[in-house]
């Protein structure tokens, strides 16, 4: 037990330092390439910052136990949005640039709908995660490829950081993500460990423990961002990362240990997903109509949302 909370200790200094230096190598690429911050949130610093849950998901489900790779992608998703944005509203507003709402909100959007879809039948298997799949590739082709080559966009001059070379900037981008995703694991296996002693079962340590664990990179990026006014870098990531979790991570336990779903899956988890990422739409059209950030009410409100949820669940185990 020592030893484990020892882990999480170390893991959350690592989580610390390695989102500092993401978020630093991701700005600096952003800005000699030219590329806008939101772009690179959508991409590299979300696969990067999801890394967690692909490996862990790929895990439990060639473990037989996928529950816990659906329960993770769930409860992820729920925590990027409830937790990690919305501290990080509470931290300092939030800015969401006016295209959001046309293709990256839309597009969150239509991929929460079209997972919960899937789970009507309460069954995820192969057609499933062949459907998310080619979902992905074209999200992927048709949202993020053109915006790179129709929107170069300018040089970030407004990012506060010194210039440095594209090889220095992918090192720090690196480092980060490999101090980011060996901390993250860290953490899923000494908590793991304690919640295994405790007794808790596997669809609660799915839903909590690894969840938690898995998106401390999106809750520890986002207050960096946050704090440095990067308010397009921490919208990207969080919209991003649920985007890749249903697309990339539910693929797993469908292709490698399909079965049936538990009904709490769809009727309370799922729901409360499809609620908060709407309750974020909303906020993010009426902070574009007034020209005005998410700021702490609208950030407590998402935090209030994931307790409830979380208070719920409790009673459902």
């Amino acid at each position: 037990m020592f030893l484990d909370i020892l882990f999480i200790v170390l893991g959350f200094i690592g989580l610390a330092w390695g989102a500092n230096m993401f978020v630093f190598g991701a700005s600096a690429l952003a800005r000699n390439l030219g590329v806008s911050p939101l772009l690179i949130g959508l991409t590299i610093v979300a696969f990067g910052t999801s890394a967690p849950e692909f490996f862990s998901s790929a895990i439990a489900s060639l473990n037989g136990e996928p529950e816990l790779a659906v329960g993770n992608a769930l409860g992820s998703n729920l925590f990027n949005v409830g937790i990690a944005l919305g501290v990080a509203a509470m931290v300092a507003p939030l800015t969401p640039p006016p295209t959001l709402m046309r293709k990256e909100i839309a597009a969150m959007l239509l991929v929460t709908v079209v997972t919960g879809l899937l789970f009507v039948d309460l069954y995820l298997g192969w057609f499933d995660a062949v459907v998310l799949i080619v979902i992905a590739v074209f999200f992927i082709r048709k949202l993020m490829l053109p915006k790179v080559q129709s929107e170069p966009s300018q040089v970030l001059d407004e990012l506060d950081i010194e210039p440095v070379s594209n090889l220095k900037a992918s090192f720090f981008l690196l480092l980060g993500l490999v101090l980011l995703v060996v901390s993250s694991q860290a953490l899923v296996l000494a908590a793991s460990s304690i919640a295994m002693i405790l007794g808790v079962s596997t669809g609660v340590i799915g839903l909590t423990v690894v969840a938690l664990g898995t998106s401390l990179p999106e809750l520890a990026l986002s207050v960096t961002c946050a704090l440095k006014d990067e308010d397009e870098l921490a919208i990207g990531n969080i919209l991003g990362s649920n985007i890749m979790n249903l697309l990339v991570v539910l693929p797993f336990p469908g292709l490698l240990a399909a079965g049936p779903l538990e009904p709490r899956f769809l009727y309370l988890d799922f729901m409360a997903v499809l609620l908060i990422c709407s309750v974020l739409s909303l906020f993010c059209y009426i902070s574009i109509r007034r020209g005005k950030g998410i700021g702490r009410l609208g950030g407590l409100t998402l935090l209030l949302i994931y307790c409830g949820w979380f208070t719920l669940m409790l009673q459902h185990t």
